[in-house]
């Protein structure tokens, strides 16, 4: 039972937490002070006893670790990626700390956490997005503090509870359908700024639906016409040329890596969610990669255009935003040397480039049309075909009793040439007429085969 103590014109009483010390085998008790009524402070002890025997006890001591200092220990129990931790780290010391830090971690309220989520998302800096990311690793870390007997309950609403206030509804980005000629002519604008390289690039993206950071990792050896045979892993080589090689062929490339930095230093690391996959191709594309790898002898498919790998460039902000956004031509410039005004000639001249549909727009929605041009089929293709193609998870029993069959795949390539077919026998001649700049011979012959033979089909 509790015991109520006078101290001076204040009370304090004491309960037992029901621990013994390890050391000196004597219980260990509990105390709050301050009262000034005497029955106040008895029946406070009382509730305290019976948290206890329940088990949702959390001892003063406990409970008045300071969030600054729980927040320094925490990210080291979480197994997460580089980059998440590196995420959760920066949200921690801009974002948490500053605003908890002072705070015990039995102390937060859940009042106080609504309040702070609903300032957090009014800053300018902090968006959407980024707000629930803060939130999120809020959550866990109160989660966390809970399993630590920090805390009896997290101050985070969880299910229903969190559905208060009025409703919002989630912004969604507007997008359009992505069409084959607006696509093509990201790659003629490409091949302008970037040459041939940046032509198969922005072909090989929406009709691989592959992330920008596998296309960057891309290595000679998981790509066409190499891939399978050059596969260093001897088992997955065997299985896989007896797959896609045999009497009936699919050119295919193997995702194996994408490329991230860690601690400043490029490197290669498993694609996003640990999504290995193997992507059948097109015949035209098989044929883009095979005339691309013939042109240069570098590990990396698509370099820079300094020959260097291609992530160590900003690509969304050098090549990306002129290549959709368009811009002037730049076959010369003004500077002023030594007192002069002078016109030079620019090293590496670039023609003006048009506008295309994509301007304003993101890279990644390249892969998102990938998956609007497979699920125009309707139900020609497999749910699980296409996730795993687009490197995603089917969930539940349907996942876990499908599998990915080579008539899929094949169905999947054929369905995705005969697009590019019909789209070169719609536009004939006009395929290479509003390219920026004359295109190579090789590439030219290329093209004018592609017409002949899809108006040969199609005759």
């Amino acid at each position: 039972m509790p015991y109520v103590e006078w101290r001076g014109s204040k009370c304090r009483v004491r309960w037992d937490t029901g621990k013994i010390h390890p050391e000196t085998g004597k219980k260990i008790y509990d105390s709050k002070s301050g009262f000034t009524n005497e029955e106040v402070a008895y029946a406070y002890g009382l509730d305290r006893e019976s948290d206890i025997r329940n088990d949702r006890y959390i001892s003063r001591r406990d409970g008045a670790v300071l969030m600054r200092d729980y927040c320094r220990t925490w990210p080291d129990t979480l197994d997460v990626g580089h980059l998440r931790d590196k995420a959760i780290r920066s949200m921690i010391r801009l974002y948490i700390v500053p605003r908890w830090g002072d705070t015990a971690v039995g102390d937060i309220k859940p009042s106080a956490y609504r309040a702070w989520k609903k300032q957090l998302k009014a800053l300018p800096n902090v968006g959407e997005k980024y707000g629930e990311e803060i939130l999120t690793a809020f959550s866990m870390l109160m989660d966390d503090a809970v399993d630590d007997e920090l805390r009896s309950s997290s101050p985070v609403p969880k299910g229903t509870r969190q559905r208060r206030g009025k409703y919002k509804k989630k912004p969604r980005e507007k997008k359009r359908e992505m069409r084959i000629e607006d696509a093509h002519q990201l790659a003629l604008n490409a091949l302008g700024f970037w040459g041939l390289p940046g032509y198969v690039f922005m072909l090989t993206m929406p009709f691989t639906g592959m992330r920008p950071g596998e296309l960057y990792a891309l290595r000679r050896e998981f790509c066409h016409p190499f891939w399978p045979a050059s596969d260093p892993d001897m088992e997955r080589c065997a299985e896989s040329m007896a797959r896609y090689g045999g009497t009936n062929p699919m050119p295919a490339l193997r995702v194996q890596w994408q490329h991230q930095r860690e601690d400043g230093e490029l490197k290669l690391f498993p694609p996003k969610y640990e999504s290995h996959r193997d992507l059948v191709i097109p015949a035209f594309l098989a044929e883009l990669l095979e005339m691309l790898l013939a042109s240069h002898q570098d590990e990396w498919v698509f370099r820079s255009i300094g020959g260097s790998p291609l992530a160590n460039a900003n690509f969304s902000y050098h090549y990306w935003r002129p290549i959709a956004d368009g811009r002037e031509a730049s076959e010369s410039f003004q500077r002023t040397r030594l007192g002069q005004r002078q016109t030079v000639r620019s090293p590496r001249p670039v023609p003006e480039l048009p506008a295309t549909a994509y301007a304003g727009k993101r890279l990644y929605l390249l892969r998102h049309g990938h998956k609007e041009w497979i699920d125009e089929a309707g139900g020609t293709h497999s749910r699980v075909a296409v996730e795993s193609r687009m490197g995603h998870e089917v969930a539940g029993v349907e996942g876990l009793y499908s599998n990915v069959t080579t008539t899929m795949e094949r169905r999947i390539m054929d369905a995705l040439q005969a697009r590019w077919v019909e789209f070169v026998t719609r536009e004939g001649e006009r395929l290479w007429e509003s390219s920026p700049i004359s295109l190579p011979s090789d590439l030219l012959d290329w093209m004018k085969g592609q017409v002949k033979a899809a108006q040969a089909a199609g005759a």
